[in-house]
């Protein structure tokens, strides 16, 4: 199989145009700012690397050789082409810098990302665009590149992306106020959770995902009476006496206020998690993602 031929330098052959265009390698060298001799080298290794004599030099000045006047002409369009892509890499960095692609679990996307993204509108509008899903759906999301920054909940960091916690919630045990527990002067037990069938959100859920690690430290499993993929949903549930559900205390705050919904406390469950931001491994996030992750206090 013959060598592949070397490909002549654009620099060279730009300033190849120049000279053209000047009628010395003088004026073309000061147009490049470069000195007469390192003008004349850029030339003469074009010529070697094409096999062609291109220039004709004179005390006069230099003019083209017939061969260099078609290299001039095809090195127009080969120039004129790389700026055009040169400027349409410009138009896609400037489209990405003026747009912002997020992912978020439900709880992150209803009652915390509106608090985290008011002061990025108010300094740097930009188009956002948001996708609601679960935390393991959040985190398929990157491998189709459908998302610059995700915010998942959960016990771990999702497999392929890094990122940082930025917010620390509570998970809490929920029922009716007609309901058996909402009378209990004891805290419940894990165990007790257990046994007792929930209102819960689907598999992949960062809430899920977190009572089922909990759960598991004592040896047991979470019963499902009914699953919804929405938090509205699993709380409209439990109001009308479904049964218990664990949700985060951000989603119920409004309902525990005004007592449609009550807290049981169950004193040996650990029900806490982490809230990440997160993004791709070795990856750069673009100015908007830090500019919004800027903005968000890092938790106590």
């Amino acid at each position: 199989m013959p060598l592949a031929q070397p490909l002549p330098d654009l620099n060279a052959l730009d300033l190849l145009v120049s000279v053209a265009e000047a009628g010395s390698i003088r004026q073309a060298a000061l147009r490049h700012h470069i000195s007469q001799p390192a003008a004349s080298v850029r030339i003469r290794e074009l010529e070697r690397v094409l096999g062609l004599s291109l220039v004709e030099r004179a005390t006069t000045g230099a003019r083209l050789t017939t061969d260099g006047l078609a290299i001039v002409g095809w090195a127009s369009q080969v120039l004129a082409a790389m700026r055009a892509l040169s400027s349409g890499a410009q138009a896609l960095r400037s489209d990405q810098n003026s747009q912002l692609r997020l992912a978020a679990s439900l709880t992150v996307a209803e009652y915390l990302l509106p608090v985290w993204l008011a002061p990025l509108y108010a300094t740097l509008p930009a188009a956002v665009s948001l996708t609601m899903a679960n935390s393991e759906e959040v985190a398929e999301l990157f491998h189709g590149d459908q998302v610059d920054l995700g915010f998942v909940e959960g016990p771990s960091l999702p497999a392929g992306l890094q990122g940082r916690t930025v917010y620390r919630d509570e998970l809490v045990v929920v029922v009716a106020p007609g309901h058996p527990w909402a009378r209990r002067r004891s805290p419940l037990t894990a165990a007790m959770l257990a046994q007792t069938p929930l209102v819960s959100r689907e598999h992949g859920s960062g809430t899920r995902q977190v009572l089922e690690v909990a759960l598991a430290e004592h040896g047991s499993q979470v019963q499902v009476a009914v699953e919804f993929a929405s938090t509205t949903a699993i709380k409209a549930a439990v109001a009308a006496g479904l049964g218990p559900a664990v949700l985060s205390r951000l989603a119920v705050s409004a309902e525990l206020n005004d007592r449609r919904l009550v807290a049981v406390e169950c004193r040996d469950l650990h029900l806490t998690r982490s809230i990440r931001a997160v993004w791709r491994a070795r990856t750069t996030l673009s100015p908007l993602a830090k500019d919004l992750l800027a903005g968000i206090a890092a938790p106590t």
